[in-house]
């Protein structure tokens, strides 16, 4: 929930996604829940990524 918080509050991406959701007339708390999901979607590869690389052999 932080990383949204601060991706909420300085990320200028987030700051226009935001606007968006909100002129669409979506709630606080629904555009909270799409932020979520869509930080997740951003996130996910570099974390299978970075699983692949620690899991080569040295």
């Amino acid at each position: 929930m932080q990383a949204l918080l601060l991706r909420q509050n300085r990320d200028a991406r987030t700051l226009k996604y935001v606007a968006r959701r909100t002129a669409e007339g979506l709630s606080k708390k629904e555009i909270h829940r799409c932020l979520k999901r869509y930080i997740v979607r951003e996130l996910y590869p570099l974390i299978l990524a970075d699983l692949a690389d620690s899991a080569r052999p040295a």
